[in-house]
């Protein structure tokens, strides 16, 4: 499946590699290899929507979009047509039938585990997929291609956003996006330097603000803590412990439960605001026109409009939204 066509040379994309590894272990398991483009409808459904956020000074993520429009629905869509009864996936995530009603549950291995970005699939997309490793550890997986010494045996996780590859986040996205440099200030309106656009940083950044800590303030490291979008400002503190990166209440949006169901409010349940991050407890307390409230019991660190927070009641994951404001409104 192929998703990208912009400027998929071997520099910047792994395509052509990877449909090499898929032949050589489709050729050595005798089982025949098809391949689709995927590209039109991942502009359409996923990159544009990827650029309108990063104009709206939001920080989004692909990948739960991809999962939801293309991998989950202009795949399996084709797979069905194709005469597939399922589809099975390399996520870290399982699928379980409860009574009438499929849940998505998280992988065995847990530092693994991808529910978070499969949160957005409905009856119909789960009904239709098969996660094989979802049972497995990660290093079960790699003994596995090693006993069948298949060309992947030792082939580098995938991280980072696809379509970027190994090129800088800046130097791709001020292709699509004219950057607009503004002021850095501190929370008392302080000017401390100047910022190369407000789409390059997310809050809770540290790195590349260029502001030395040793020349400024107490000398601890400096953090993106807000956006003021038009005023084109860009927040910043000292510390990681300074209390504007703490946050108790966030409002969601483009809210999807995977059992087709919003829960009654108040309601109770586990949640996490990012992948690398541990369940926190929380309660949502008011959800309207598609929008809730979700109060947690602990301070939450650099919560991010534009990224996903996603339910969990155990292992099962409910669903989740789109964070729109961090705002105590």
């Amino acid at each position: 499946m192929k998703n990208w066509e912009a400027d998929d040379s071997d520099e910047y994309c792994a395509a052509a590699a990877d449909l090499a590894d898929a032949e050589s272990v489709c050729k050595q398991l005798n089982i025949p290899l098809s391949s689709v483009n995927f590209s039109d409808q991942y502009w359409d459904r996923v990159f544009e929507y990827f650029l309108s956020e990063y104009k709206a000074g939001r920080t989004p993520n692909p990948d739960v979009l991809c999962n939801k429009e293309i991998k989950f629905k202009a795949f399996l869509d084709y797979a069905l047509e194709q005469g597939a009864d399922y589809v099975a996936m390399g996520h870290y995530a399982r699928v379980d039938k409860h009574e009438d009603s499929f849940c998505l549950l998280k992988a065995k291995d847990q530092n693994k585990d991808q529910s978070y970005f499969l949160h957005l699939l409905n009856q119909q997309q789960l009904s239709k997929s098969m996660f094989p490793l979802g049972e497995m550890n990660k290093t079960e997986v790699r003994a596995l291609a090693s006993e069948n010494n298949f060309i992947t045996k030792d082939k580098k996780d995938s991280t980072g956003i696809c379509f970027i590859g190994e090129r800088r986040f800046k130097d791709f996205l001020q292709q699509f996006i004219p950057a607009q440099r503004g002021i850095m200030q501190t929370p008392e309106g302080k000017n401390i330097g100047h910022h190369d656009g407000l789409m390059y940083y997310t809050i809770g950044q540290r790195k590349g603000l260029h502001i030395g800590g040793s020349q400024q303030g107490d000398g601890s490291p400096w953090y993106v803590a807000d956006k003021i979008v038009d005023k084109n400002i860009l927040i910043v503190v000292q510390g990681n412990k300074h209390p504007l990166l703490y946050k108790k209440r966030l409002k969601a949006s483009m809210l999807h439960w995977i059992n087709g169901q919003a829960p009654d409010v108040p309601f109770s349940c586990m949640a996490k605001t990012r992948y690398r991050q541990a369940d926190e407890s929380c309660a949502i307390t008011r959800i309207e026109n598609n929008t809730c409230v979700v109060e947690f019991e602990n301070p939450q660190w650099a919560i991010t409009p534009g990224q996903s927070v996603v339910f969990y009641d155990g292992d099962n994951c409910l669903g989740g939204g789109i964070i729109n404001s961090d705002k105590n409104e």
